[in-house]
């Protein structure tokens, strides 16, 4: 008997599916642990406990959820916009480069009250301008946004290296990296932990981003294009501007990524500090459903696989940092392209009523 996928109610939908995916995901994880002589539950036992059994842990997957908010609401926006935005990672890096670079030249004459927005201000304007020029080359050339998105991560990576080798490196350093940043350029940080005050600023974004997309007349011409760019266009919407702005919007969110981690943690321009984020990003936005509300809560998931994989991996040695990958990547896995697989299951059990 073949089940037809039908709609399921509104909180199924936005609650109950996600959850069965995760549940999924972790049952496959569980018996690949099982098949590698690893008590199932002992692991999930030392996952939770590593992300969330200390205030030192749950700083710590707070400071990672910062960034996957940014990455998430990032491509939750170009989403909206019906843009595949994969060049996250590329606009967190050169967002980054935009905040150090503000930091290193005014760190020195300003107070921390006015380097602290000029900072942000900086990754915002940086991650903006890297993502503009994909957005531009779609909408007055024609190019493809996803194709364009992923080649100027590379860009990104090849530009940061050569900077950081040849322009900014720290004088008699033999390591790739800046000066460390003046007091002036550094965030508050909890005690023991990398949480630091970008969390605030991602928070603010989230509101922000609800605020536009859903109660603003660019927001909704935004939305307008992504589900139908022909009857947007009718309607009088610039799609060729507003492909330009819904992409700037993503590049700029992106780049905050380099605020949490350069102001917040590491006090100077490095190497690969994105590690991944802007494209842990898109999982983020898919299991979220693109609203800011569902990107918290599947960003503070990531978040605690991020720490407490880290935690297992360092108590139970059969348990590698690949296998904590590959833990990620299953979720990411059910999410998105199995994400509607129980969907026929669900429709049965919970018809959509009116």
């Amino acid at each position: 008997m073949k089940l037809a996928r039908g709609p399921l109610p509104r909180w199924a939908e936005i609650l109950l599916l996600p959850l069965i995916n995760i549940a999924l995901a972790f049952l496959v994880v569980g018996i690949i642990v099982r098949i590698i002589g690893v008590d199932p539950f002992h692991a999930l036992d030392r996952l939770v406990l590593g992300a969330v059994g200390s205030p030192e842990s749950i700083g710590y997957t707070l400071y990672y959820a910062t960034n996957f908010i940014f990455t998430g609401l990032a491509v939750a926006v170009a989403f909206h916009g019906g843009l595949f935005n994969i060049g996250g990672e590329g606009q967190a890096y050169i967002g980054g480069l935009g905040c150090g670079l503000a930091i290193l030249a005014l760190d020195r004459y300003l107070p921390g009250w006015l380097m602290a927005p000029i900072a942000i201000a900086a990754a915002a304007l940086f991650g903006a301008a890297w993502a503009a020029v994909p957005a531009w080359l779609q909408a007055w050339r024609g190019s493809h946004i996803v194709i364009t998105t992923i080649m100027f991560n590379f860009v990104a990576s090849a530009l940061m290296v050569y900077l950081l080798v040849n322009v900014l490196i720290a004088p008699g350093s033999m390591t790739p990296q800046s000066r460390n940043f003046e007091p002036s350029g550094e965030l508050p940080a909890l005690p023991g932990s990398a949480l630091n005050l970008s969390i605030l600023l991602a928070l603010a974004c989230c509101v922000l981003m609800w605020l536009f997309l859903w109660h603003t007349r660019w927001g909704y011409a935004l939305r307008a294009m992504g589900h139908n760019p022909e009857a947007a266009h009718y309607a009088g919407t610039d799609l060729k501007r507003m492909t330009l702005l819904g992409m700037c919007l993503s590049g700029a969110l992106a780049g905050f990524v380099g605020v949490n981690e350069l102001m917040g943690v590491h006090h100077r321009i490095v190497l690969d500090f994105p590690a991944g984020y802007g494209f842990a990003g898109i999982a983020v936005a898919l299991m979220g459903r693109n609203h800011p509300v569902g990107v918290v809560l599947a960003a503070l998931l990531f978040g605690a696989l991020q720490q407490g994989g880290a935690e297992l991996a360092f108590d139970e040695p059969r348990i590698t940092r690949e296998m904590v990958v590959v833990i990620q990547g299953l979720v990411i896995l059910f999410s998105g392209a199995l994400e509607h697989l129980p969907r026929p299951w669900l429709a049965v059990l919970l018809p959509r009523r009116g």
